[in-house]
């Protein structure tokens, strides 16, 4: 007999479905069930409350201030009558629109260039081996928690045009007081440093955050190589506070072209001058709502400003996805096909 023969006689023959062994079902308790729902449906539960908060303050205000936009506005009836566009169109035929919106650009402008060049050297000072780093790191913090009141009326003070401190002692050193309230230009330089006091700070902390997340062994090879500190900040730490300098300039965006606090508390009046010499778009707002108690304007004026930030902000997305492709694919070579080759 040969193996083969007595291997298959020993095989034991394959069971038919009906008689391989049923199998046993596993019983879920209460207590396995309630375990496996909270892994499933816990993480929704946790995030809930904030989408219930948004849904009712944020969500609802947005969609019932574009219902309103396209209405005549009756806030002791509080009801409406439909005239379709005819609030955007006072809103973009009003000169004053317009006024608001080149000194919101101006402003805008004075304060996130400064901003962000003084927060660069701040956060690199502090970034330093110095002394003392947590006193300088909440010294610098401190205007941002001040509040926007208090600090708009201490500079507006300082920039009086007959007593401010500012043109006492230009005065006192022989030179010609400013017109603070009176010539756009500098009205847009005293709005723009109560900006830059209040929000360089904290946006030197946030690129200070990024610049301790750089690898220091980056720093050492340069220091052998010979490269002196500006080189090294030039060449590292830049490049490496790409991502972040993109968030700083988004914020900064958003927050400077709906600036209110400042040019609301620069004269007594919060007009925005008597020529409108420093009235924003959100001031402008302020003053068609609250001021002349006409609701479906303001409320077209808010969804004018929400699509100009919009697109600025879509703007800044092209320009950020391009840096990041172009950084993320500096120094890779592509191997080209060859023709008649598959890869």
């Amino acid at each position: 007999m040969t193996v083969t023969e007595t291997r298959a006689r020993t095989a034991p023959e394959p069971r038919t479905p009906a008689q391989r062994e049923p199998q046993t079902k596993s019983v879920l308790t209460f207590r396995n069930r309630l375990s496996r729902w909270d892994f499933r449906y816990s993480p929704y539960v946790y995030i809930a409350p904030f989408f219930i908060l948004f849904a009712i303050i944020g969500l609802f205000p947005i969609v019932f201030t574009a219902v309103i936009s396209f209405q005549e506005w009756d806030l002791v009836r509080n009801s409406g009558t439909f005239v379709g566009f005819e609030q955007y169109q006072w809103i973009l035929n009003d000169p004053k629109f317009w006024t608001a919106l080149r000194n919101t650009f101006s402003i805008f402008l004075l304060s996130t260039i400064p901003q962000l060049v003084l927060a660069i050297v701040i956060a690199a000072m502090l970034d330093r081996n110095i002394r003392a780093k947590t006193f300088w790191r909440m010294s610098v913090l401190l205007p941002y928690v001040m509040a926007p009141v208090a600090v708009a009326l201490i500079f507006s003070n300082m920039f009086g045009d007959n007593h401010g401190l500012v043109n006492d002692v230009l005065t006192d050193l022989g030179m010609t007081a400013i017109p603070w309230h009176t010539d756009p230009f500098w009205s847009h330089i005293a709005i723009s440093t109560m900006v830059n006091f209040r929000w360089t700070g904290y946006n030197a902390l946030i690129l200070l955050a990024a610049m301790q997340a750089v690898p220091r062994e980056y720093y050492e090879a340069a220091t052998v190589d010979g490269a002196n500190a500006l080189r090294q900040f030039v060449s590292i730490t830049l490049p490496s506070l790409r991502p972040t300098l993109i968030f700083v300039v988004i914020t900064s965006t958003i927050g400077g072209l709906q600036i209110f606090d400042e040019p609301r508390m620069f004269d007594n009046t919060g007009e925005g001058g008597a020529a409108q010499q420093w009235l924003t778009i959100t001031l402008y707002l302020y003053n068609i709502g609250w001021g002349q108690f006409n609701f479906g304007r303001a409320a077209a004026l808010a969804w004018i400003l929400f699509i100009i930030i919009l697109a600025i902000g879509l703007i800044n997305l092209v320009i950020t996805r391009r840096l990041v492709r172009d950084d993320g694919g500096r120094g890779v070579v592509r191997p080209r096909r060859r023709k008649g080759v598959r890869s």
